[in-house]
Parts: structure tokens; C-alpha cells; sequence
């Protein structure tokens, strides 16, 4: 279901940042105070990144199932507009039998969980729970891509590196599919080499997903596609990209990445783009519009694949 998001305050408007970790809440802080906003930071336990406190107006270290502090920390700053970004190892956290034990919940999460995730522990499912805490406390989750629109996936092929016949063949295979396993909320990327599937990836994650595929394809010279969920939330649950990913992809033997234009975030997007054309890989953008689920065929900027 696509969510009717707030618009975006103008500055100088006090924004708070819920940050678990990686590069991206560094991203986001950086672009909000150049704008012009105060940022009051909230850094899960053990997820944030060091570099964040010196970014944020006000910070404070909270826990990961504490969320009924988090609202109540930034309505006591007067900050009723957030944004939630950052990774958290949804595999190690949500199925951790001593979960409980480990991270002492707070009884709004506990609340929360026996209301709406005991049956679902899905990133939106989890991400609506913690909206629905933050609006009650008169915080609004905000879209998180809206500070860093120049870091989104464009259309078309991105570096110098162009794909190669064989590639476009296995775009016209794997785009179609992916299409269709997104809007099914199986995975968000697919690995394919010669017009055969090698793997999707599930709960562990793309970066680990690119490793498993390099082990099963030994062959190398393969092509990664990854994109977003089917109206996916836009207010945390957004796929990113980075620097890392392409040097993962590359020590896996992959040579092309193909992504969901505006639906992925490229993490420092210059020199991620040098770094692919350094080691030979082709990085373009697709619509998922640009499938046609009927026919399978997929239109490009470089013509039909």
C-alpha cells in the first residue's frame, strides 16, 4: 500500500534522526544541516556510526527496543518531524531467541509487538508499528530520500562502462522477474549469468547475497539486479548501494549492476561510479515501469535490451 507521506518542513525546522547504521544517516545529517536544519540525533545501541554526534545539534544513544523513549526524547526537544535511516540486522535482532533478554523492551514495544508483529516481522510491518508510537507522540516520520535527491539511482546507464551484449540479454531475462518479486515482497535483487538465475536474495541481505552468488557461479562475469519492494515505505525502508557493494561485487565476480531508478540510494555517488569504471563494471538504471509483466520486454535508455 503506497503511504501519503508530510511534506518536508523548511528550514530552519528542527529535524530528528533515528540512525542505525552505515554510511547513510552520515548522509542524511550532513544534508539536513547544510539546509539549514538542527538536527537532534538518536542512535540505536551498538548500530550508529562515531562520525554521527559531532553532526547532530543534540544527541543521545537509545535503545533498539526501547522505542517508546524515542518519541518522547525528541517531543521534549520540540522536534515533531524525524527520519529514520540506517541499517540493523533485522536476522540478528527480530530472531534472536534472547532478544528479549538482550535489549530490554519498553512497554510500548512490547505493546506494539504483541499487536501488530508477533505474525509479521517484515521491515514495513515493523517500520508502520514505530511509525504509529512516533505520530501518538506527535513525531512524524518524514520520506528520507527527499534531503539527498542527487543520490538516487537515474535512468540509464551510469558509468563510462557500458554493458555488454550478454549482459543486456540477462537484463531482459532478470528485469521482468525482478519486477514481479518485488511486487510479491520475496527479495529486492536477483543474480543472473547467461540467462540463468543464480540466486535471490532473502533475509541475509544483499551484501551477503552477492558473496553466495560469486560462491555458486564460479564462472564469474555475472549481473546483479536489485530494486525496492512494491510501494515500499519511503520513510525508512529504502535500499541503498555504496562504494562497498561494488567492491563486494567485484571480489564475487559480478559485472554489472542494475537498479530501480529513484527507488535505490547510491551512497557517495561520484566515487562510487569511478570505482565501478576502475574495475570494469557496468552500473545503469531501470524503471520497474519499464517491464512490461505480459510480454517481459524492457525498455532502456540504450534502446530494447
Amino acid at each position: 500500500m503506497l503511504q501519503t507521506l508530510p511534506d518536508h518542513p523548511p528550514p530552519p525546522t528542527a529535524i530528528g534522526l533515528i540512525a542505525g547504521g552505515g554510511g547513510l544517516p552520515i548522509t542524511i545529517a550532513r544534508s539536513l544541516r547544510s539546509s539549514g536544519h538542527p538536527v537532534h540525533g538518536l542512535g540505536l545501541a551498538d548500530q550508529f556510526d562515531p562520525e554521527l554526534p559531532g553532526l547532530c545539534s543534540t544527541f543521545r544513544e537509545v535503545g533498539l527496543l526501547r522505542v517508546g523513549s524515542w518519541g518522547k526524547i525528541l517531543s521534549k526537544l520540540g522536534v515533531h518531524h524525524a527520519i529514520m535511516v540506517g541499517r540493523v540486522d533485522k536476522a540478528k535482532v527480530m530472531y534472536d531467541p534472547w532478544r528479549v533478554v538482550r535489549n530490554l523492551p519498553d512497554w510500548p514495544t512490547i505493546q506494539g509487538w504483541y499487536k501488530h508483529l508477533r505474525f509479521d516481522k517484515r521491515s514495513h510491518a515493523v517500520l508502520g508499528a514505530i511509525a504509529d508510537h512516533l505520530d501518538r507522540c506527535g513525531v512524524k516520520l518524514l520520506d528520507s530520500t527527499v534531503p539527498i535527491p542527487d543520490a538516487m539511482a537515474d535512468v540509464g546507464v551510469m558509468t563510462k562502462t557500458q554493458p555488454t551484449p550478454t549482459q543486456q540479454g540477462d537484463i531482459e531475462l532478470a528485469w521482468p522477474m525482478l519486477t514481479q518479486l518485488l511486487r510479491l515482497d520475496i527479495g529486492q535483487a536477483v543474480a543472473v549469468r547467461e540467462r540463468d538465475i543464480i540466486c535471490v536474495e532473502a533475509i541475509e541481505g544483499t551484501d551477503r547475497m552477492i558473496e553466495r552468488a560469486g560462491n555458486l557461479c564460479r564462472r564469474r562475469a555475472w549481473t546483479l539486479l536489485k530494486g525496492a519492494r512494491f510501494g515500499h515505505d519511503r520513510r525508512s525502508d529504502v535500499p541503498t548501494v555504496g562504494i562497498n557493494t561494488i567492491n563486494n561485487l567485484h571480489a564475487a565476480g559480478g559485472t554489472c549492476l542494475v537498479l530501480s531508478a529513484g527507488d535505490v540510494i547510491m551512497l557517495d555517488k561520484p566515487e562510487m561510479l569511478a570505482t565501478a569504471d576502475r574495475l570494469g563494471i557496468c552500473i545503469l538504471g531501470l524503471s520497474t515501469a519499464d517491464a512490461d509483466p505480459r510480454t517481459g520486454e524492457v525498455k532502456t535508455s540504450f534502446g530494447h535490451v
